[in-house]
């Protein structure tokens, strides 16, 4: 039987914390853990949580996001790792149990990943149904999707070399350099909040520039230039503005699935 480990990574997340958590207690499927790595918050949000014998929590100083969520890793008691932001939450209490069925099927495959409902345009964002070179470069699954198999990060976690894109990264070195090939499991597996770290105005600048670095590494120059052209004649700039507005990231979303489709 699957076990997971939920890994929820918090510093002053007030209400959001105590959302997230008593929504992952929601689940049927019990063999799992909440692990919430604290960077010693002070407002009063650890009090909050709920009673369960699931529920473990880590306090102490880290160094940012991807330092905490390294050091969860470590602390993980599970064989698969899902990592829930504050104020993210399952699509519905049958989440893990669809997803242990999964694994189960098609065992040893390293990473898996399903879709996403995004909030803001109360729309279900879809996966392609494989990895290629260009979903790389262009939108790998949000990490809230993704589950990762422990053994994964026992060479390396997360390069807090990247402020950013530390989970870009990481996704793409398994890819590329352990030849992991990541299983889609048509499981809609988060209800994502949208609007974090690396998606606020002032990080977008940073964000691009990790991209380049990143792909840089691991793809070839032909083919970058490829996809930039690509991006740069589908007017990319546009399609980021339109996904970031309701009402209409659900017709752009809707457009996009029809157009490159699903894994289902």
């Amino acid at each position: 039987m699957v076990r997971f480990s939920v890994i929820t990574v918090t510093y002053n997340a007030g209400d959001k914390l105590k959302e997230t958590v008593t929504d992952v207690l929601r689940q049927t499927y019990d063999n799992y853990e909440i692990l919430i790595k604290d960077g010693l918050s002070s407002d009063g949000s650890l009090e909050q949580l709920p009673t369960s014998n699931k529920i473990r929590v880590e306090s102490c100083k880290d160094q940012g996001i991807y330092d905490a969520m390294n050091q969860a890793v470590e602390l993980a008691q599970g064989e698969y790792i899902i990592f829930m932001n504050c104020g993210d939450f399952f699509y519905d209490e049958n989440v893990l149990s669809n997803l242990s069925k999964v694994i189960d099927e098609k065992p040893s495959r390293g990473i898996y990943y399903g879709d996403a409902y995004f909030r803001l345009s109360k729309e279900v964002l879809h996966m392609p149904g494989e990895i290629t070179d260009f979903v790389c470069f262009r939108h790998i699954p949000c990490h809230q999707a993704c589950i990762f198999a422990k053994e994964l990060f026992a060479d390396k976690g997360f390069d807090l070399s990247y402020r950013i894109r530390a989970d870009y990264e990481f996704f793409l070195r398994q890819y590329y350099k352990k030849a992991v090939r990541p299983c889609y499991t048509g499981v809609v597996v988060a209800n994502y909040e949208g609007g974090g770290f690396s998606e606020t105005k002032e990080n977008r600048k940073k964000d691009k520039k990790e991209h380049r670095r990143i792909t840089g590494m691991y793809m070839p120059k032909g083919k970058l230039f490829c996809y930039r052209m690509i991006m740069i004649i589908t007017l990319q700039p546009l399609r980021f503005w339109i996904a970031q507005r309701s009402p209409l990231a659900g017709v752009y979303d809707r457009i996009k699935t029809k157009l490159y489709g699903t894994g289902k």
